[in-house]
């Protein structure tokens, strides 16, 4: 049986879909025409729903009057979306190799992993120091301070210590 009331709630809840020349909201993204700031121009600026930044912002083409912008299409749309997406991404990749990162040290015992997760807490930022055998089998983690820099040598001075903390 159906529950009208919670159908009504979800409805409600589900963002509409905006078609305006200068506003167009969709799949989770909005796309805005802006004034450019100087007053030279337009730009586009593109953001994801529940981010307060946009994740792009961008020149926009003007229109035929060479006054107004071109209004916002499906086309100019999806490449704003796919765009956007991009940046987001390469935006992550490039947060996560400066958090993490990791050596492989050769070992009588065979080839170690060793990882440095640096956690970027406000209060108490630090790191986690790990090492895993060639199957993936964690053999040690230990806490150090943030700015703990790992590298070949400091990981091999922690495996020879057999995974003591390091100083």
């Amino acid at each position: 049986m159906r529950d009208e009331a919670s159908d009504a709630t979800s409805e409600s809840e589900a963002p509409t879909a905006v078609n305006e020349p200068r506003l167009w909201v969709s799949n989770g993204w909005t796309a805005r025409v802006i004034k450019n700031e100087d007053g030279e121009g337009w730009a586009v600026a593109m953001s994801k729903d529940g981010e307060a930044e946009p994740a792009l912002v961008g020149p926009w083409t003007m229109g035929r009057d060479k006054k107004n912008p071109k209004p916002l299409d499906t086309s100019a749309f999806n490449t704003l979306v796919k765009t956007a997406s991009e940046v987001l991404r390469r935006h992550e990749q490039q947060l996560y190799a400066l958090y993490h990162k990791s050596v492989n040290v050769d070992t009588p015992a065979g080839r170690i992993t060793v990882t440095l997760d640096i956690v970027p807490d406000e209060y108490d930022p630090h790191a986690l120091l790990a090492a895993h055998d060639a199957l993936g089998e964690q053999l040690a983690e230990v806490r150090v301070h943030a700015g703990f820099k790992l590298s070949v040598n400091s990981a091999s001075a922690w495996l020879a210590d057999d995974f003591s903390r390091p100083r």
